[in-house]
């Protein structure tokens, strides 16, 4: 049975508060800012989307996300992506680490062959009412498990862009308009807030009529 990953983490409760300080630096030292630049330049010479490199770190083993740092990730999905797309070998790459290094597991989703067609005019509009599918699919998406069957409205209806879930897993691309919609967090949390909203970027697809 498949399962959502567990990158999805919002929402979900055990995990602590997030440490975060105003003063922290954005690469505290020179190794996350060469991860960074690797990811780069992979990303560029594979022609990865930002889909793709996304789904990369979805895809690492559950224990060695959990207690993986930000740039720890960025450095998984470079390293996934160089030796999936074949710009190293698996054996060369940990020869050159000095033992095993960690990849990320297989691509579970077949590829995206064909897109099918745009979705040019928005089928929504602001203050309608909308349910998010719930739906567990096996690849990339950017549709968070949190609101999957849950109800809210549209607060604003953005541009057309592509979508994720198709551009990660091939060159096809289809792209759909795009909302911000709002949900009440007592429907999403169940905990008794009250007058608290969330709003959520969502995909035309994403969404059906409440």
């Amino acid at each position: 049975m498949l399962v959502d990953g567990i990158h999805d983490l919002g929402g979900m409760q055990g995990f602590g508060s997030v440490a975060h300080s105003p003063a922290e630096p954005a690469l505290p030292g020179r190794w996350q800012a060469v991860a960074r630049a690797l990811m780069a330049v992979v990303a560029g010479a594979v022609q990865a989307s930002g889909g793709e490199f996304r789904h990369s770190i979805e895809r690492m083993e559950p224990g060695h996300y959990l207690t993986s740092s930000y740039y720890e990730r960025w450095l998984t999905a470079a390293a996934t992506l160089a030796v999936e797309h074949g710009l190293v070998a698996r054996a060369e790459l940990e020869a050159r680490a000095g033992g095993r290094f960690p990849l990320s597991g297989p691509v579970l989703a077949r590829p995206a062959a064909d897109a099918g067609p745009d979705a040019g005019q928005p089928r929504f509009a602001a203050e309608d009412r909308v349910r998010v599918r719930n739906w567990h699919p096996p690849g990339h998406t950017r549709c968070p498990r949190y609101v999957r069957g849950k109800a809210g409205t549209v607060a604003r209806v953005d541009g057309t862009f592509s979508v994720p879930d198709v551009e990660a897993h091939g060159t096809a691309r289809r792209y759909e308009p795009t909302y911000s919609v709002r949900f009440d967090a007592a429907e999403l949390w169940a905990d008794g807030q009250q007058g608290v909203w969330v709003h959520v970027d969502l995909w035309d697809s994403y969404l059906e009529p409440s």
